[in-house]
């Protein structure tokens, strides 16, 4: 990744809304780390996000990923045809995420596919509220009642779920099955929900000591940053990615249109 890279908070209050075509993205519940007492304690909640596709509304039958069907591609469309939950927080958290789904007009049996980032309780306590939707914890992919289908998810092979939408691989900070969610086409471009990969905004000073493999998750940071227009990270508030060409880079490309466009308006990917 060339050009200079800094972040800055997206401001809003929680629930976010981000609009997109055809996937909108709603931060319902934002999660936090915070120190508890003396030692090294921590009082702590991962975020949970909501990707809603557009064609989607409340009045929509709910059909369940077909058993019959083994084939992984198609199972994995079918179950991002509703609402898709990114993380479900702690089992603490289990009356705030669902008045947070109430909010959006959801129940837990509206939920089609939840996908787990990694396998912490902080990040999935509350999977037992969705027994209708297919998971996809970590690499493990199942429909309702637990028939699990293979899919070959790598770091150089992402996860199609549908136009614009995909899950990665970013190994690191829970070991090598930690993913992340790619949701393009929204207002403010390509938003990355990506777990632990990025603790929060400004962690430069902290993550390493939180990851089971740095040398990995540094890879998926770097690779997250190349590609995020904003970051929903597991424990702080959504942030912006802001790229900057070096001025070597900004003399090479005045008679070439530039990847991305930072000014007074909202950031504008060119794809």
């Amino acid at each position: 990744m060339s050009g200079l890279v800094r972040t800055e908070p997206l401001r809003g209050d929680t629930p976010l809304l981000v609009p997109g075509d055809p996937y909108s993205v709603v931060v319902l519940l934002q999660g936090y780390a915070e120190p508890e007492g003396v030692g090294e304690a921590l009082r702590a909640d991962g975020s949970v996000t909501l990707v809603l596709p557009q064609a989607w509304g409340p009045a929509s039958s709910h059909r369940e990923p077909s058993p019959e069907s083994h084939e992984v591609k198609t199972a994995l469309e079918e179950a991002a045809r509703g609402p898709i939950l990114v993380d479900t927080a702690g089992p603490w958290a289990r009356e705030a995420l669902l008045g947070a789904l109430a909010g959006q007009g959801l129940s837990p049996g509206d939920v089609t596919l939840v996908v787990g980032t990694h396998g912490h309780s902080d990040h999935i306590g509350n999977l037992g509220l969705f027994p209708r939707a297919a998971l996809l914890v970590s690499h493990d992919f199942c429909l309702p009642g637990g028939l699990y289908l293979p899919h070959g998810l790598a770091e150089e092979r992402p996860l199609r779920l549908g136009p614009g939408l995909e899950v990665w691989a970013t190994p690191g900070h829970g070991g090598q099955r930690d993913v992340s969610v790619v949701v393009a086409g929204t207002t403010l471009g390509t938003v990355m929900v990506v777990g632990d990969v990025f603790e929060r905004d400004g962690d430069e000073d902290s993550w390493q000591a939180l990851s089971e493999d740095p040398v990995a998750q540094k890879r998926s940071r770097k690779r997250i940053l190349g590609t995020a227009d904003v970051i929903v990270p597991g424990h702080g508030a959504p942030f912006r990615v802001i790229r900057e060409a070096s001025p070597s880079e900004t003399e090479g490309q005045r008679n070439s249109q530039p990847e991305l466009v930072i000014g007074d308006k909202e950031p504008t990917v060119h794809r």
